[in-house]
């Protein structure tokens, strides 16, 4: 009897825990190779010390199954240290989430922040406050957590991902009069202030819905019905083109294509000539910097 109660007990926290897992499965690489002279267990303390901050943090009240949780990955490279405890350098984030009924995985998010800056001192716990002062390295580790699941959601439903882009939003702004870059409006077009602006900016409304009708009606289409998720993805991608003749040069639209350029080419490149080249006009105006990519799309099928 004994055996028995403990066995379901057992179960019922396997259980709770697969239930009640965090939203986030994300990898954490923290390169220091540029640092010289520094005790190397340093870096791996921070490296594990930013993993479980973000893996082990409930982000939402949103129940995720174990299964369900985001992958993403956060790459830090570490480009001088001032002092004993301050590093500056770049981070990469990447966000990428399963197609329905299949094995590939698209990329949402491939955005490079060159404005990392922090202090970080070994030992001391990462804790984030909604409310109470946060360090910058705590600030930068929960707004990317947000927008990481903010993108995620918008690939699954219309505009899904708005309480995260709030709250990514409300960081920044509690950020004003941080002393490190990054934050703040006039310092550089393309940094964290630019990114959550555009996410929040109801003339770029047209970028979000394309994310949602890209993924949920294009590539999650594509396994059962081929031709109807590729029309979906021309579709979605169309939204762009209005978007961009009546307010051209959008930040956001460059995220968007650094995640989605080359996936485009390879959905449209064995589709037929007509719709290759309606695709190309679309991606050729709306992001000239990836033209050399897009001339694939253009190009003679050969036998």
């Amino acid at each position: 009897m004994l055996k028995q109660r403990l066995f379901y007990f057992c179960l019922f926290i396997l259980m709770s825990y697969f239930v009640t897992a965090q939203e986030l499965r994300c990898n954490i690489s923290v390169s220091s190779q540029k640092i010289q002279g520094t005790n190397r267990e340093l870096f791996t303390n921070m490296q594990r010390d930013m993993y479980e901050f973000l893996n082990n943090k409930r982000w939402s009240e949103n129940i995720f199954q174990y299964g369900e949780r985001i992958e993403c990955s956060i790459q830090i490279t570490l480009d001088e240290q001032i002092g004993s405890d301050q590093f500056r350098g770049s981070m990469q984030v990447r966000v990428s989430r399963p197609v329905y009924n299949s094995s590939y995985s698209t990329v949402l998010l491939n955005f490079r922040d060159n404005d990392i800056d922090y202090i970080y001192r070994e030992f001391e716990p990462l804790e984030y406050s909604e409310t109470g002062q946060n360090s910058n390295l705590v600030n930068l580790l929960a707004f990317y957590a947000n927008i990481i699941l903010g993108i995620d959601y918008d690939s699954f439903s219309l505009i899904g991902g708005n309480d995260f882009f709030n709250r990514a939003e409300t960081i920044v702004a509690r950020c004003q009069n941080a002393k490190e870059s990054g934050w703040k409006s006039f310092e550089n077009r393309r940094n964290r202030y630019w990114l959550i602006n555009n996410l929040q900016d109801r003339s770029y409304a047209s970028v979000r819905e394309c994310i949602y009708k890209y993924h949920r009606l294009g590539l999650d289409v594509m396994s059962d019905n081929l031709t109807d998720g590729r029309l979906a993805i021309l579709e979605a991608l169309g939204l762009l083109q209005k978007a961009h003749r009546i307010k051209p040069n959008s930040y956001l639209m460059q995220v968007f294509f650094d995640a989605k350029a080359d996936e485009i080419v390879h959905i449209f490149k064995p589709a037929f000539t007509d719709e290759r080249k309606r695709i190309f006009n679309i991606v050729s105006e709306v992001n000239p910097a990836n033209s050399s990519k897009y001339n694939a799309l253009i190009q003679e099928k050969t036998n």
